[in-house]
């Protein structure tokens, strides 16, 4: 099982190139489904969930074509689809459910293992169950699978989703594409990745319309047509790869992302005392020699402050000179790099939903256990800043989200390295 050692501190500076987004490209993966002519996907990142969601797709019989050196793929419908998404792939990967609403749609059935993921929170499929049910699918759960129909095609409704959520509405536009008639969806998830995914579809000859702040309106089509789409550039690598400027008084220009999709992010990186000039799908961040505390941050729905970045600025506020607050209102379970944290040296205290973050922490190296994908970079940021050496162990949730990061981080200045 694979670890990386770390020796603190360092210093980040120079350039870095942003990778292709793990979160865009993993609904545009499962969207091919719906097509009977082929897709080329580029841009796409090289990290173990899309070679998952990969694997998943040539188990239902899709003819994938990779090119790994130019990070692209082609995809081409075989004659004969299968509709069973089967428990070895699923377990594994939570995004595995997003081949629910593509299959029932074209195939009208889908058979599919409940997914697996990251133990963060109990991230229920109801949601999903209950939205795709409005659109006309029958199902029953039995030994662990969805069992998946549709008598004759989805129907086009109004549906409002009971619960913002990034996963339900894909799946929900996935599944309208292709339905009978006209589908409104209310209380949608608007994260730029969606927003990624509903742009590759209609430049396949979808018709989807954002007509509202968190309302689209979908109208059926017969088909879609061959494409050639580059996926966007990774927003939480972009933050992550920020923070780590910010915590070591770096300079680092990061390249390969619209800063203004993370406007929410950078606004709160300033308030810290770091520096930001925007660029056109880049900025540079000059991170302070004194990092300034949060009174209190809220994980939120985007345009909020991402989940997915709650970790990773823990660690930034641990040396912050005074205290902070972080309040998790996304997922109940996403606090476990807390004590991986405390072993460094951090002052965090866990009260319900909130981190109480004292700061001006004097973080040593130590062996340090990841838990999932976000907290075990939030322990890589830690390490780089810490004085000494860190272990950190089962390093195979991080590769699930960011590529090759070893590398990445090696170049910018971070001592670091991979063992097998």
């Amino acid at each position: 099982m694979d670890k990386f050692i770390i020796k603190g501190p360092c210093k980040i500076k120079g350039d870095v190139l942003i990778s292709g987004s793990k979160n865009a490209a993993l609904p545009i993966l499962a969207s091919t489904l719906l097509f009977d002519k082929p897709v080329e996907i580029k841009n796409l990142p090289q990290v173990k969930d899309i070679s998952t969601m990969i694997s998943l797709l040539k188990s239902l019989n899709l003819k994938v074509i990779e090119n790994k050196k130019n990070k692209s793929l082609k995809i081409i419908k075989s004659k004969r689809v299968k509709t069973v998404a089967p428990y070895s792939l699923v377990k594994t990967m939570r995004a595995s459910i997003l081949v629910l609403g593509p299959l029932l749609s074209k195939y009208k059935k889908a058979t599919t293992s409940m997914p697996g993921g990251c133990l963060i929170g109990a991230r229920p499929v109801g949601l999903h169950l209950n939205t795709l049910k409005k659109l006309g699918m029958k199902y029953n759960i039995r030994n662990g699978y969805i069992n998946a129909h549709v008598k004759n095609n989805l129907i086009g409704a109004d549906i409002k989703i009971s619960k913002i959520s990034v996963g339900t509405t894909e799946n929900a536009i996935l599944a309208s594409c292709l339905a009978k008639g006209k589908t409104v969806l209310r209380n949608c998830a608007i994260e730029p990745e969606i927003k990624d995914l509903t742009n590759f579809l209609n430049k396949a000859g979808a018709n989807i319309k954002w007509t509202g702040k968190r309302t689209v309106k979908i109208i059926g089509v017969e088909s879609l047509k061959s494409i050639s789409y580059s996926v966007m550039g990774d927003r939480i690598e972009t933050g992550t790869m920020a923070i780590a400027a910010a915590l070591t008084n770096g300079n680092l220009k990061i390249k390969g992302f619209n800063p203004k999709l993370i406007n929410t992010e950078l606004e709160i990186l300033k308030k810290i005392g770091a520096k930001i000039i925007n660029g056109k799908n880049e900025f540079t961040i000059y991170g302070p020699k004194q990092v300034k505390n949060i009174k209190n941050l809220n994980t939120k729905e985007y345009p909020g402050f991402p989940t997915d970045l709650q970790a990773q600025f823990m660690t930034l506020l641990c040396k912050a000179n005074g205290r902070s607050i972080i309040t998790e209102n996304i997922f109940e379970n996403r606090f476990m790099h807390v004590s991986e944290l405390q072993r460094l040296g951090a002052k965090i205290f866990i009260k319900n939903n909130k981190a109480i973050i004292e700061g001006n922490s004097h973080l040593e190296g130590a062996e340090l256990m990841s838990s999932d994908l976000r907290a075990s970079v939030a322990l890589v940021l830690a390490a780089m800043s810490a004085k000494g050496k860190s272990i950190i162990q089962r390093v195979y949730h991080l590769d699930r989200g960011y590529e090759k990061l070893e590398k990445k981080l090696k170049k910018i200045g971070v001592n670091i390295k991979r063992l097998t």
